[in-house]
C-alpha cells in the first residue's frame, strides 16, 4: 500500500480521522493560519486538503499540490480522494494510524490495556491495537459495522453508484 502524506486544514478534522484509519499519513491543524498551512505543506511535501477556495488558489499559485474538498459528505469526500490519489477504501489494521494523533498502531495484549478500557469491553473483545504515540486503544467494537457501511457506500460512489446515506 502506498501511504500518502496529507495536511488537513481546520475544517476537515473528520476527514483527517477517516484517512488515518485508512492508513494515510495526515497531519491536522485545527487552528493554523493559511500562511502556516502553506509553509507546512511545502516543507513537509504534503498534499494540502482544504475546503477554503482562497487557500486552495494560494497553494496552486505556489506550485503545491492541494486538493479542494467540495462536499461536506464524508462518503463523497472519501470516494473523491480515493479516485484522485488511487488508494483503497478499506481498513487494514496493520497499516491504520491513530485517528487522534496520526501515530502508528500496533497489536497490544488485552492485559496491557485492561486499565485503559471498560470492563465490558474487556469481556466482549479480545483483539486490541494501541497507538505508539499517544497510547489510545482501539478495538473492533459496535461502531465497526458503521465504519464498514460508510466505506461500502464510498466504494459504491467511487465505482459509479449512488451513496447509501
Amino acid at each position: 500500500m502506498t501511504v500518502l502524506r496529507f495536511l488537513s486544514d481546520g475544517m476537515l478534522g473528520k476527514l483527517a480521522r477517516w484517512l488515518r484509519m485508512l492508513g494515510q499519513d495526515v497531519e491536522y491543524y485545527r487552528a493554523a493560519d493559511d500562511k502556516k498551512l502553506l509553509e507546512l505543506a511545502e516543507s513537509e511535501q504534503r498534499v494540502l486538503l482544504t475546503r477554503d477556495s482562497e487557500l486552495y488558489q494560494r497553494a496552486v499559485s505556489r506550485g503545491l499540490e492541494p486538493f479542494f474538498v467540495e462536499s461536506v459528505d464524508i462518503i463523497e469526500n472519501l470516494a473523491s480522494l480515493a479516485e484522485r490519489f488511487g488508494f483503497e477504501l478499506m481498513v487494514d489494521l496493520s497499516v491504520s494510524r491513530c485517528s487522534k494523533c496520526n501515530g502508528l498502531l500496533e497489536v497490544v495484549s488485552k492485559d496491557s490495556v485492561n486499565d485503559k478500557i471498560l470492563k465490558a469491553t474487556s469481556i466482549n473483545y479480545d483483539s486490541f491495537w494501541g497507538c505508539t504515540e499517544c497510547g489510545q486503544v482501539y478495538w473492533q467494537g459496535a461502531h465497526w459495522k458503521r465504519i464498514l457501511t460508510t466505506l461500502e457506500s464510498a466504494n459504491s460512489v467511487l465505482n459509479g453508484g449512488k451513496s447509501f446515506t
